[in-house]
């Protein structure tokens, strides 16, 4: 059974669109719920999914469709009865009145006239109308949305740069700013260390990596990915640098992203060795370099964390110390039951930035690795819902999420994916990361546990052993609760490491143990 709802004139956010998609997927226990903005692309999804072209007859890009997908009539109006109620919690609460969420820029202004920044995010091809809006009337923009067209980014970046301003985005998924976190961010102390971060999780994973290690975060700046690249030229890495380079707060300086074009990287570097702050720079992917001066280089995103640690505490950054002992213990437990035929990796991936890091790890060991993601043509999948050998997943790749939300959002297609991965007798590990904050899944472990423990028992039956191997990104006073969802992982026969890195280098020994077994 299918239904779809038009609100004509109702204009909601993505990010509350995502989380109501969920809310009422999960609450009316329908097959599916599809929440968003009827602009083109949106109708496509919905006519894939089997809606008839007269519903959408009329539909314009300011309407709310609201599709629902179920297997009887009685769970599509249980969700329609619940849609005013979620639907209200959208919606901004002014002390003291009424529900009121602004339609315009000019409206918000009024409500909150001491605001210095937006944050956009509204389909991909109208932000970019509201982000210059925002950027002539003096105020810093943050932009979520993605599929904001590259020639527009580069015209509202050098708007912003003339006028002093930040322009973070497009598709930027984390910032944290003078201590409030934005989007898909953790809680974290405040400190000396400023990040700005071409990447949504590997600010996350740094941030509470320096967390862990008792320092905080002054800053937390993030540009988008494609910030980096040869057209954009680094605009707005370059503006976050000066920002921090200013800022009296922050004592040093944290730069991540993918491997830059290379003329981009050295001005970041150059710009970095003249700020006058100690600095890292995690290029992920890239051959080690030299430190130079007061820039240090790091090859993983816990190794930022750390180096920028020391750097704070007037140390000399030093190698990652790891438990050789440890890792091989939990090794030869993991693989001491394996069947012969078990020897691959499956990682599935919630943020992008990990699944990088985690190909570049393992490849530098155990070879290529497959994966949606990779640079090299030779080695990404021609269909991502179908692994081979051994696979890392970017489940958050648009990929995955056109019309669907963000598997941080919802755990529920990772979940199925694992369940499908463990049906291959040739997988001898499983490789997952669970991030944690502000926007995440309230209990993303619990949403997988079912996933861990039946992919484990399908291992079994067959007289094998699955290794199921996690690492998870957040901090004690995140909402989901760390420790709560570490026991969870661990009470499903997970192995829970410290960081994505402790993680990988863990998956490394293990297919070592397996490729001299095979």
């Amino acid at each position: 059974m299918q239904r779809l709802v038009v609100k004509k004139d109702q204009y909601r956010d993505s990010v509350s669109l995502m989380q109501l998609s969920l809310e009422l997927k999960e609450g009316a226990g329908l097959e599916e719920a599809f929440v968003a903005m009827g602009v083109p692309a949106n109708r496509e999804i919905l006519a894939k999914m089997g809606i008839s072209k007269d519903q959408l007859d009329g539909v314009g890009p300011n309407d709310l469709l609201i599709a629902l997908l179920a297997e009887d009539d009685a769970s599509i109006e249980k969700a329609l009865l619940a849609i005013p109620a979620l639907m209200e919690g959208t919606c901004a609460q002014p002390e003291g009145g009424e529900a009121y969420q602004p339609r315009t820029l000019e409206q918000a202004l009024r409500q909150l006239p001491q605001a210095n920044l937006v944050l956009i995010s509204n389909p991909g091809p109208y932000a970019s109308g509201e982000a210059r809006r925002a950027l002539e009337k003096g105020l810093h923009v943050m932009i979520f949305s993605d599929n904001v067209p590259l020639e527009e980014e580069i015209a509202l970046k050098k708007l912003a740069q003339q006028r002093g301003l930040l322009l973070m985005g497009p598709d930027c998924g984390t910032a944290l700013l003078n201590g409030k976190p934005l989007c898909f961010a953790n809680v974290v102390p405040s400190g000396a260390i400023g990040i700005v971060g071409a990447s949504g999780t590997g600010i996350q994973e740094v941030s509470c990596a320096i967390a862990r290690l008792g320092e905080g975060v002054s800053q937390a700046i993030g540009t988008g990915g494609r910030d980096l690249s040869r057209e954009v030229g680094g605009l707005m890495v370059a503006e976050g640098i000066k920002a921090l380079a200013q800022d009296s707060q922050t004592q040093v300086i944290v730069v991540i992203s993918k491997p830059p074009a290379p003329e981009v990287a050295k001005r970041v570097t150059d710009q970095l060795v003249s700020c006058g702050k100690p600095s890292v720079v995690c290029f992920i992917g890239e051959k080690q370099q030299s430190n130079e001066g007061t820039l240090w280089f790091a090859g993983s995103l816990a190794m930022a964390a750390s180096s920028a640690v020391a750097l704070r505490r007037g140390e000399t950054p030093g190698p990652l110390i790891q438990d050789d002992n440890l890792l091989e213990r939990i090794a030869t437990e993991e693989t001491s039951g394996m069947s012969e035929k078990q020897r691959f990796l499956r990682g599935l991936y919630t943020g992008g930035t990990l699944a990088d890091e985690a190909i570049c790890l393992l490849e530098q060991e155990v070879g290529p690795i497959y994966s949606n993601i990779h640079k090299e043509k030779e080695f990404q999948l021609t269909d991502p819902t179908r692994s081979r050998e051994n696979t890392i997943i970017d489940l958050g790749d648009d990929y995955f999420t056109r019309g669907k939300p963000h598997p941080m959002i919802d755990p529920s297609g990772r979940a199925t994916r694992m369940i499908e991965e463990a049906e291959d007798p040739e997988v001898a590990v499983l490789l997952l990361d669970l991030v944690l904050g502000y926007g995440s899944h309230p209990d993303p472990a619990g949403a997988i546990y079912s996933a861990v423990t039946g992919a484990k028992e399908a291992a079994r039956a067959r007289g094998g052993h699955l290794a199921v191997i996690a690492s998870i990104t957040g901090t004690a006073g995140d909402p989901q609760g760390l420790q709560r969802q570490r026991e969870t992982l661990e009470r499903a026969g997970c192995r829970v490491m410290a960081s994505n890195w402790e993680a990988a280098t863990l998956v490394e020994r293990i297919l070592q143990d397996r490729a001299v077994r095979s």
